[in-house]
């Protein structure tokens, strides 16, 4: 279900210029990056890119989504770790995205695990927000 403005406690914002060869920063300063094409996209790679601060808010907003789920559960996710593979390709209609979520949970047998992960996806707000929309795969 879509949440509404009013549902809204904390609104985050960026700017970019020059797109994918430039500059990102937040209204607050906290993160202010070069980004660069990947030199697999022709650029210098020198800078971030938009996929690098997509992966690093989805591993991060899952993992916060495991802790969640593990504590509903009762399980230990203690070290635990996420990682998103994300990926840029042409498609039909220009391009698109894919993600790969990995997650290490050691102090659960794999069957804990897989089922931690499923549950996770199903908590996750960029999961839902890509749910329908990307190639979404998951392992534990």
């Amino acid at each position: 279900m879509a949440i509404t403005q009013s549902d809204v406690v904390y609104t985050a914002v960026a700017t970019a210029e020059n797109g994918r060869d430039g500059r990102v920063a937040t209204h607050d300063g906290k993160l202010d990056v070069v980004v660069n094409p990947p030199k697999e996209q022709g650029g210098s790679g020198e800078g971030t890119n938009p996929e690098q601060l997509f992966a690093a808010g989805y591993s991060a907003c899952f993992q916060g989504a495991l802790a969640v789920v593990g504590r509903q559960e009762n399980a230990d996710v203690s070290g635990s770790t996420v990682t998103a593979h994300v990926g840029i390709g042409k498609n039909d209609e220009g391009f698109g995205i894919i993600v790969d979520i990995k997650a290490s949970i050691p102090n659960v047998d794999a069957a804990t695990a897989k089922d931690l992960v499923e549950k996770a996806h199903q908590v996750c707000p960029y999961s839902k927000a890509t749910r329908g929309n990307i190639t979404v795969t998951l392992s534990a």
